[in-house]
């Protein structure tokens, strides 16, 4: 009866919040308040539990994957699409889902967790898998120094129950790993995703930048050798054109990629490292009833290659019969890997920077950025409440900007204007991408994520 008034309850404040244009996890505030145990118990009656993805980059992207292999192995999934990723974002997608007794027709939930909002979720709902992709120097203003939230992230990995992936490459992350294969023993299944050598200089990670003298100089860090490590579960050996080769057991898989971005080519090792451990343990014994889903690497990596970018993350829209991609930037290494992903030449660039909540007050970052890559072509626009901050970083470098306007919709419709009949992009932060997402659904087909 509980589920059913808080489903009732929950749905109502979501259609009375969608007619005002409200936020889309009003619902999930809502019900936290009147029924704090609500998603625990909707999601502890699922057949295979409940999966985490967390990480300071690649969160949504990955999630999306993981889903999307899930599903063509024939599991229902529960997941927050929008990447709210908080856990009133969670509530509310929960509701949004469920139907009016609180049920999800659903085998597996998978979900991003922000790193410090976690905490919330793992106290009401334990993992059953969690999968770790990186720690980087990210909204300070929230976290602090890296440590702190490899702390947070840790304390994620204790609270799973069953199975965790960790990125071997990153040395908080994979500390992680070893610390957790040291508490749990047999009790946790810890595995890794990783690279080549050959790619190490290719993906960063936050040693490279702030522990080395020079670009390029070794790390010391006390580990093995990295030429001597065995492989791990899942390896991103190689990168192309839209296409990437892969290792697993000793196997090697070529695949083309409909995929934005080379981080997303490491990014696509991990969920396939996770949904193999998935799939590899099965339902929950509890749940005898439920299907056990299986397949062949070959099958995961022809269900990898039809997946698309998630919403924002290298998202490809059509713009005036030309192209436009929307590129999420909220770190040094990852405006970096997205200047590396794409070209400059004959394309106009935008760049919108806020600084909002959600984006981290403390925009220094943008200093550790080599913006040099866009001298050549130039910056049509700069947009966002810290535009001017951007244009003064990309003066620096000698990158020539034609325009500036605070307003991201002003600029939008200025930058349209000036760029008739030319492919364009623009890169932005993750409250700039929310805005603008809504301005271009007026112009052109957005995919609707609420």
């Amino acid at each position: 009866m509980r589920d059913v008034l808080s489903a009732v309850v929950g749905k109502t404040v979501r259609q009375v919040a969608r007619l005002r244009g409200g936020g889309s996890a009003l619902p999930g505030l809502v019900i936290e308040k009147l029924d704090p145990g609500f998603l625990g118990r909707v999601l502890g009656r699922l057949p295979y539990g409940v999966v985490a993805v967390s990480g300071t980059n690649g969160k949504t992207t990955t999630t999306k994957m993981v889903v999307e292999l899930l599903e063509a192995r024939g599991l229902r999934v529960f997941t927050n699409r929008t990447g709210s990723n908080f856990s009133r974002g969670v509530v509310a997608a929960a509701i949004q889902e469920c139907d009016v007794r609180g049920r999800l027709d659903a085998d597996i939930a998978v979900l991003e967790l922000d790193e410090a909002h976690a905490m919330y979720f793992i106290d009401r709902v334990p993992p059953r898998f969690t999968l770790l992709l990186n720690v980087l120097r990210d909204q300070l203003d929230r976290f602090g120094e890296i440590d702190t939230t490899a702390k947070l992230l840790q304390r994620i990995a204790d609270a799973t129950t069953e199975g965790l992936v960790v990125n071997r490459e990153d040395r908080l992350i994979a500390a992680i790993g070893e610390l957790t294969r040291a508490r749990a023993g047999d009790r946790v299944d810890v595995r890794e995703f990783g690279l080549s050598n050959a790619l190490l200089a290719t993906f960063p990670s936050d040693d490279d930048f702030h522990l080395s003298a020079e670009p390029g100089e070794t790390v010391e860090t006390g580990e093995e050798p990295r030429d001597l490590r065995p492989a791990a579960d899942v390896m991103l050996l190689e990168i192309g054109d839209h296409e990437a080769r892969f290792g697993i057991d000793g196997e090697e898989h070529r695949t083309s990629l409909k995929l934005e971005g080379l981080y997303n080519t490491f990014n696509a090792a991990a969920a396939l490292a996770l949904v193999r451990q998935i799939l590899e343990a099965g339902p929950l014994a509890s749940d005898g009833g439920a299907a056990r889903a299986a397949a062949t690497n070959a099958e995961l990596i022809e269900a990898l290659a039809r997946i698309r970018p998630a919403f924002g993350r290298g998202e490809q829209l059509v713009l005036d019969g030309e192209p436009l991609e929307l590129v999420l930037v909220k770190n040094p290494a990852g405006f970096r890997l997205g200047l590396a992903s794409f070209a400059a030449d004959g394309v106009a660039a935008m760049i919108a920077i806020n600084d909002q909540y959600a984006d981290g007050r403390d925009m220094s970052w943008l200093w550790d950025v080599d913006f040099t890559s866009l001298s050549a072509a130039g910056v049509d626009t700069v947009a966002g409440t810290r535009a001017w901050d951007m244009a003064l970083r990309l003066e620096h470098d000698d990158v020539a900007v034609g325009h500036v306007e605070e307003d991201l919709r002003r600029a939008l419709s200025a930058f349209r204007e000036r760029t008739v009949g030319r492919p364009r992009r623009i890169y932005c932060t993750y409250t700039a991408m929310l805005e603008l997402r809504r301005a271009l659904a007026d112009l052109t087909d957005v995919e609707d994520v609420w």
